[in-house]
């Protein structure tokens, strides 16, 4: 490691290696990321049965990973009017609405009596998706100082770990109980975690309003146009869609089927437990990878996270053993944890604290979810005609492609007033906070 760290504030401390007291964790933050772990418990749930329902209206793999990709698809073109009603009507009320609107598309996806049936409600469920997600990540962009963005994002995304590696295990021993029960189970966790929200967050969300009224000024908004001017937000979106295309595509959708095919006997318990060890290994890399992003930067943990990410994906289509199968699976996972905080970090950098980047947020979300959309369906197509291996090295390869374009993003320090420095990209200039 360099003798001078970037990090967003390193002029004023290291991490870890200063007396000075770090900001606490905002309370909004705190309530999402309790919310945040109950919707990942739900969506744990289903995940490792989704395909598999699928497949229960006599249709292919391919077939049955259009299930998950018409969620993405759903979502990647609500999105950028999630980021335009973040802006309009604050983060708060579209989260609820979001998470609502996806509670009641889960209860209708357990009701489903055809293939068809399943495909409309699973992605009427994107619409919402797209709107808790875009908000969340706005109002962690703009309440998260400074110097603890990296551990910030790491939180949220341990609270999904938390859910994920519960929700698939409770999933797979459920099965036995049909495939329908979880999805009630599902839309009802999104109600309660609509509750925590909306009573935790609507007093938050008066006291803000009433400051700006008070204040008469609003708060700043940072345009697509000036977040493009960065080197990191334009390698974040290229990372963002091979990460979608890889950790939310074809992992949800064929790791299970791939299970179900290659370990016969153990197959229906290992595609619930593939996702549960999957997130094992994400949990092992987020106990340091927030410390790692805000004391070293974003970069490395990207390029080194998306490298491990991508050659375990590559590598364990051709798993014929169970053994090799979950090394595999603990492997992709570190490498998704270890890139995870930091890339959410560069983007947060770039939207800067403070400022409503619900329009900026939404385009990186439309990236990743367009990964997310067309990754199993190719893969899917792959795997019925020439096997999950080739299918599996496909994917790795183009994980490789996001590795390569943050490879040509220069992260450096520049000083800032009151000599405060944080990481900048390319020739672009520092965030003005």
């Amino acid at each position: 490691m360099s003798k001078n760290p970037v990090t967003p504030d390193s002029s004023d401390s290291m991490l870890g290696a200063s007396s000075e007291k770090l900001p606490s964790v905002p309370r909004e933050i705190r309530v999402l990321v309790a919310a945040a772990f109950v919707i990942a418990l739900g969506f744990g749930l289903i995940a490792p049965i989704l395909p598999q329902f699928a497949t229960s209206f006599d249709v292919g793999a391919a077939a049955a990973s259009v299930i998950v990709s018409v969620f993405a698809f759903t979502r990647l073109i609500f999105a950028p009017v999630s980021g335009k009603l973040t802006d309009r009507l604050g983060e708060p009320a579209v989260y609820v609405t979001g998470v609502l609107i996806v509670a009641a598309s889960t209860i209708l996806c357990g009701f489903a009596q055809t293939y068809t049936q399943l495909l409309i409600f699973r992605g009427l469920g994107g619409l919402g998706s797209t709107m808790f997600t875009v908000s969340a990540m706005a109002l962690i962009a703009r309440m998260s100082p400074k110097k603890i963005r990296g551990r910030i994002a790491g939180l949220y995304s341990g609270a999904f770990l938390l859910g994920n590696v519960a929700g698939p295990v409770m999933g797979s021993l459920m099965a036995g109980l049909g495939f329908r029960l979880p999805f009630f189970i599902y839309g009802g966790s999104l109600i309660i975690a609509a509750a925590i929200v909306y009573f935790s967050l609507s007093h938050s969300s008066r006291t803000q309003r009433g400051e700006i009224k008070e204040a008469a000024v609003p708060i700043e908004r940072i345009q697509l146009s000036e977040a493009w001017t960065f080197a990191s937000f334009r390698a974040a979106l290229v990372s963002g869609f091979t990460n979608g295309w890889m950790a939310f595509g074809v992992r949800m959708s064929l790791i299970p089927l791939f299970a179900v095919a290659t370990f016969a006997q153990y197959g229906t318990l290992l595609a619930g437990l593939a996702l549960a060890i999957f997130a094992v290994g994400n949990g092992a890399a987020l106990t340091f990878a927030g410390k790692l992003t805000d004391t070293y930067g974003r970069k490395r943990p990207i390029i080194i996270g998306l490298s491990i990410a991508s050659l375990a994906t590559a590598v364990i289509g051709w798993a014929d053993n169970i053994p090799l199968f979950i090394a595999l699976s603990v492997i992709a996972g570190i490498g998704t944890g270890l890139m995870g905080p930091a890339q959410q970090a560069a983007i947060a950098d770039v939207v800067g604290q403070g400022r409503n980047g619900g329009k900026v947020l939404a385009s990186f979300q439309m990236a990743t979810d367009f990964g997310s959309i067309i990754g199993p369906i190719l893969a899917g197509l792959v795997a019925d005609y020439i096997g999950y291996g080739w299918a599996f090295s496909m994917s790795g390869v183009l994980g490789l492609v996001g590795v390569l374009a943050w490879m040509f993003v220069k992260e450096k320090l520049v000083p800032e007033k009151e000599d405060v420095q944080q990481p900048t990209f390319g020739n672009q200039k520092p965030l003005k906070e």
